[in-house]
């Protein structure tokens, strides 16, 4: 018995160093916000979508700048695993707050529109990706890209699936509501 605890202290003190390493892709302020609304499922979505916003805006704005050409292909990565990881938190929270049966549809018609923006945006990375001048860059984040593809993808599906059902449910509460006569 004592010897599985020794394996279990060690294995436990072993991982410490691999969750502290990992990088938060929020930022203090953002982490405050989100807080701040923690359980208003609306505007938490509404959030996140921002966040992965700038996220992608800050990818383009520096993969145009020819001031960050040295190490942009690591920053990239670094701000496409970020991207990837809020937009998977964005995924969970939709499932959290339409399973607490909170009305989000409004904030699923805003995840759905910037998830076909992000499609695009992605698409083009991919692009440049697969261009001669951009090698080098590209071997630092393209696999990360992929990630970012299949994130968004999961997500778009999961809130489209999401507002057909919140929506069929406000149907039914309609026809359903008591009528004063």
């Amino acid at each position: 018995m004592k010897r599985w605890l020794m394996v279990i202290a060690v294995g436990c003190a072993l991982s410490v160093p691999a969750v502290a390493d990992r990088r938060d892709p929020l930022n203090d302020s953002e982490i405050d916000q989100m807080r701040e609304v923690a359980q208003q499922g609306d505007k938490r979505l509404h959030l996140l979508v921002t966040f992965a916003k700038s996220r992608m805006l800050a990818i383009y704005q520096m993969r145009g700048d020819p001031q960050f050409v040295e190490g942009r292909g690591t920053r990239v990565h670094d701000m496409l695993e970020d991207f990837t990881a809020i937009v998977n938190e964005l995924d969970r929270n939709i499932d959290q707050y339409a399973g607490q049966r909170q009305d989000v549809r409004k904030p699923l018609k805003e995840v759905i529109e910037a998830n076909a923006d992000f499609q695009l945006k992605l698409r083009g990375l991919k692009e440049a990706a697969g261009l001669p001048e951009n090698a080098d860059e590209a071997k630092d984040w393209k696999y990360v890209l992929e990630d970012a593809f299949d994130a968004v993808n999961s997500d778009g599906d999961n809130a489209r699936q999401t507002l057909e059902e919140q929506e069929q449910l406000a149907k039914e509460k309609k026809l359903h509501k008591p009528t004063a006569s």
